[in-house]
C-alpha cells in the first residue's frame, strides 16, 4: 500500500465544541482523565484509547498485539477530519479495539515522540504530516506509516478499514516481514543522527543561505515557494541581518515585500488581528485559519525588528495589532498565553471569519459598508467558496482615499470605525475552539517579542505582559528547579526539552534589553548552564531534543533545520552566543564553535534550512561590539543615550547597564574594573580584541557606537 497525503480535500466536521467529542451513549476510554485538550476531544471515541507509557505497551506485549499510535493536535483540521470519519465510527472502533492497542499523542506535549516518529514516516513514505499514523511493534519500533487515511479507500489511498486488515494479517501471518522491516527502521534511525565534521561552518554559508532564498522569492507576492506559503518570520530576520551585515538592499527589499504582502492579504485578520498557519494560495488571500502562538510571536519580532530598520509606520502598526490580538484572544487570566485557536467553528473552516457581502451593508449601512467593501474587496459572489476574506492585496489607501477626495487619515478613521463594528458583531458569533494548555517554549516566545516590542516601540505595557508572562512560568513550569514544558488545568507535566530552555532565554535576554536588570541576565546564564548539563552531546556536540533525565525513546533525536519555528539547536546557538559576549566567558562561545562543526554536513546540504542557525554565524563570524555604560539608572544622560540606542537596530552590539562595577562583575566578570568617571555615567566601547579610552560625553559614545 502506498501512503498519499490528500490535502486539499475539504470536509465539514460536525462537532461540539469544547473538550469532548461525545453524544449520549458513549462511555469514557483511558483519555479520560488527561489534560490536554487533544486527547481530552477524543475521551470519548469508541476507540478504546490509551496514553502514551507503560500500561499501553504492556498491554500490547500481554496480548501480543501491534499497536496503533495516532499523534496530532487539537486544533489540526484533517485531525478532526479523521476522527469524524474513522476514530467516532464503531466499526472502525471495533476493529482496532480487537487487533490492536491504541495511543493517542498531543504532539504539542509530547514534541519528542511526535519528532522521531514523524522521522520514521518521512523516511517510509517520503512525506509527513498530521494527524501521524504508526503501526509498531509493542517495543514501540514501526513497520507501517502515513498521515491521514480516510474511512474507505479513496482518493487512491488505502482507507482505514483496508489498511488495519491487512496489517493485522501481516503482523499474524508474517512475523518475519515484520521483524525485517522493523530492523531496517532501527538502523535508519541510527544514521539519522550525524557524526561531528571535520569542517566548520563560515560565514560563506550565510551567503549560501541567501542566494537560495533569493532563487525562491516570489518577487510578485513576496514569501518563498509556491503554494502553500508559510510565514517564516526567522528566515525574515536573518535577512534584516544580512542586511545590517552586508548592506545587501536586495535582502531588505525581500523582508519588506513578504511583511508588506503578508499583511495586505487576508492570511492577516483585518477585523480581529492576527496572522493564520499559512497561505493555500501565492497571493496570501486564503488561509488555513487556525491561528497559532508561535506564528504571532515570531511575526511580532519580524515586524518589530522591520520597523526598526525602516521606521516605516505600516510595520509598527501591525505589530501593535498582533499585541492587541494577542492580549484579547490568546492570553488566560493568570498572565500566561494559550496554544492556539482552530480553524473550524460549527465544523466549518473558516466560518468565524468570513463574510457575506450583504452582512457587510446590514452592519455598517449603506455608505459605510460599500466603502468598506470596496477597500476590502468584498463582493456579493465573494472570494471563498461564495464568502468573502477581507483583504488589502493590491489596495493602497492612500490612492483608495484620493479616488473619494479624502485625506488618508480620514479613510482610516472611517475604516476603524467600521472595522470595531464588524468585530463586535462576529464576536457574537460561535467562536473556535481554543487550546488553553500553556507550553514554555511557545510562551517563551511571547515573552521574548513583548520585550523587545516594549524597548523599541517605549511602551511600559508591553514589558509588563512580558513579565507576567515569565512570573507564570517560573511560578508553575517549574518542579524543583527542573523546567517543564506544559501546564494545564491545574496540572504541571512533561520534563522540558531544548526548545524549553532555548526560548526561555532568549526570553530571558530581550527581558534584559528592556530593562538592563541584571538579574534576567543572571537566570538566562542559569538557564544556558542547566541546558548543557542536561542536553548537550558530549561526543559529536549540539544538543540533544530531550534532556539525559528524560524518558528513553527508540532513538535519539538532534534537530537543526528550521521548520515551522526554529530548532532548538538554531536557538540554543544564538543565545549562547549572546551569553558569550554578555558575560565575557568565552565557555559559552566555545560550544558555539563546536556546534559549527556538529551541524557543518547538514547546513552544507541546504543553508537556507536553517537561518536561525545562522543568525549565530552573522553574531560571531563578524565584528561586534561590546559597550559598557555604567551610571546611575536615574541619570538622564544614561536614559537618553540607552533611549537613543533602542531606536536602531544592532544586532552586532552588546550592551551591558549598571549602576556600578561592583554589581556588573557578578555576571561579567571581565567588567569588574569598569568605573564611573568624575561621578559620571561613562561609556566603555571594546571592538576586535581591542578597548577605547572610556568617556563620559555621550554624543561621542553614540557616534562612536552607531559608527
Amino acid at each position: 500500500m502506498e501512503l498519499v497525503f490528500c490535502g486539499k480535500v475539504t470536509y465539514n466536521i460536525l462537532r461540539k465544541e469544547g473538550d469532548h467529542l461525545m453524544t449520549s451513549d458513549q462511555k469514557p476510554n483511558g483519555l479520560i482523565n488527561e489534560k490536554s485538550p487533544y486527547l481530552l476531544q477524543h475521551a470519548y471515541n469508541p476507540v478504546d484509547w490509551l496514553p502514551w507509557g507503560e500500561k499501553a505497551f504492556d498491554k500490547a506485549k500481554r496480548e501480543g498485539k501491534p499497536i496503533f499510535l495516532s499523534i496530532g493536535y487539537s486544533t489540526c483540521h484533517w485531525c478532526h477530519v479523521m476522527a469524524h470519519e474513522s476514530f467516532e465510527d464503531k466499526q472502525v472502533a471495533e476493529l482496532l479495539n480487537k487487533h490492536y492497542v491504541s495511543v493517542k499523542v498531543d504532539r504539542e506535549e509530547r514534541p519528542d515522540v511526535d519528532s522521531i516518529y514523524m522521522k520514521v514516516c518521512q523516511m517510509m513514505t517520503g512525506h509527513g504530516g498530521w494527524p501521524l499514523t504508526i503501526i509498531m511493534t509493542p517495543d514501540q519500533i514501526p513497520f507501517y506509516a502515513g498521515t491521514y487515511f480516510p474511512k474507505e479507500s479513496k482518493y487512491g489511498m488505502p482507507g482505514v478499514i483496508e489498511m488495519l486488515t491487512q496489517l493485522h494479517r501481516k503482523y499474524e501471518d508474517d512475523p518475519a516481514h515484520i521483524s525485517e522491516v522493523t530492523e531496517s527502521v532501527r538502523a535508519a534511525l541510527k544514521r539519522t543522527v550525524m557524526a561531528k565534521s571535520e569542517s566548520r561552518l563560515t560565514e560563506k554559508s550565510c551567503q549560501e543561505a541567501f542566494d537560495q532564498l533569493s532563487g525562491q522569492f516570489d518577487l510578485t507576492y513576496g514569501g518563498f515557494g509556491e503554494a502553500p506559503k508559510f510565514p517564516m518570520p526567522h528566515v525574515l530576520t536573518f535577512l534584516h541581518r544580512h542586511y545590517q551585515t552586508n548592506g545587501n538592499n536586495t535582502a531588505l527589499d525581500m523582508a519588506k515585500k513578504t511583511l508588506y504582502s503578508m499583511a495586505e492579504g487576508g492570511i492577516y485578520d483585518h477585523i480581529g488581528f492576527g496572522f493564520a498557519r499559512y497561505a493555500t494560495d501565492e497571493t496570501w488571500l486564503v488561509p488555513h485559519f487556525e491561528k497559532m502562538l508561535y506564528d504571532n510571536a515570531l511575526l511580532l519580532i519580524a515586524y518589530t525588528e522591520g520597523y526598526l530598520l525602516t521606521k516605516d509606520e505600516h510595520f509598527k502598526n501591525v505589530a501593535t495589532e498582533i499585541i492587541t490580538f494577542l492580549q484579547r484572544e490568546m492570553k488566560g487570566s493568570d498572565g500566561a498565553y494559550y496554544s492556539a485557536i482552530d480553524a473550524d467553528s460549527e465544523g466549518v473552516e473558516g466560518k468565524y471569519y468570513v463574510w457575506d457581502n450583504d452582512e457587510i451593508i446590514s452592519v455598517l449601512g449603506d455608505d459605510a459598508g460599500s466603502l468598506f467593501a470596496d477597500v476590502y474587496s468584498i463582493s456579493p459572489q465573494g472570494n471563498f467558496e461564495g464568502k468573502n476574506i477581507p483583504n488589502l492585496i493590491g489596495k493602497d489607501l492612500g490612492i483608495e482615499a484620493a479616488k473619494r477626495g479624502i485625506k488618508p487619515v480620514q479613510l482610516s478613521k472611517q475604516i476603524e470605525e467600521s472595522r470595531q463594528k464588524l468585530l463586535e458583531v462576529r464576536e457574537k458569533r460561535v467562536y473556535p475552539h481554543v487550546d488553553d494548555k500553556v507550553l514554555t517554549s511557545w510562551n517563551a516566545m511571547v515573552i521574548a517579542a513583548l520585550a523587545k516590542a516594549s524597548k523599541v516601540f517605549e511602551q511600559d505595557d508591553y514589558l509588563g505582559y512580558a513579565k507576567g508572562a515569565v512570573a507564570f512560568s517560573e511560578e508553575k513550569l517549574m518542579d524543583d528547579d527542573r523546567l517543564m514544558a506544559r501546564y494545564r488545568d491545574g496540572e504541571t507535566k512533561y520534563k522540558a526539552y531544548i526548545d524549553d530552555y532555548a526560548y526561555l532565554s532568549w526570553a530571558y535576554l530581550e527581558l534584559y534589553d528592556a530593562t538592563y536588570s541584571l538579574e534576567y541576565l543572571k537566570k538566562a546564564r542559569a538557564l544556558a548552564d542547566n541546558m548543557l548539563a542536561l542536553f548537550w552531546d558530549e561526543e559529536n556536540g549540539g544538543f540533544f531534543f530531550s534532556g539525559n533525565d528524560s524518558e528513553e525513546l527508540i532513538a535519539v533525536d538532534k534537530d537543526i533545520y528550521d521548520g515551522a519555528l526554529p530548532s532548538g539547536n538554531s536557538v540554543a546557538a544564538v543565545m549562547l552566543a549572546r551569553i558569550g559576549y554578555l558575560t565575557g566567558e568565552s565557555r559559552y562561545l566555545d560550544k558555539v564553535d563546536e556546534m559549527y562543526y556538529s551541524f557543518y554536513d547538514d547546513i552544507k546540504r541546504q543553508a537556507s534550512a536553517a537561518p536561525f542557525l545562522l543568525q549565530a554565524l552573522q553574531l560571531t563570524e563578524n565584528p561586534t561590539k561590546e559597550v559598557v555604560i555604567i551610571g546611575a539608572e536615574s541619570d538622564l544622560e544614561r536614559q537618553r543615550l540607552i533611549r537613543q540606542l533602542n531606536r536602531h537596530f544592532l544586532p552586532h552590539i552588546t550592551l551591558l547597564v549598571a549602576e556600578d562595577a561592583e554589581r556588573l562583575a557578578q555576571v561579567a566578570p571581565f567588567a569588574a574594573n569598569y568605573r564611573q568617571i568624575g561621578n559620571k555615567t561613562t561609556i566603555y566601547i571594546c571592538e576586535n580584541f581591542a578597548c577605547q579610552q572610556p568617556t563620559t560625553d555621550m554624543e561621542s559614545a553614540l557616534e562612536e557606537i552607531l559608527k
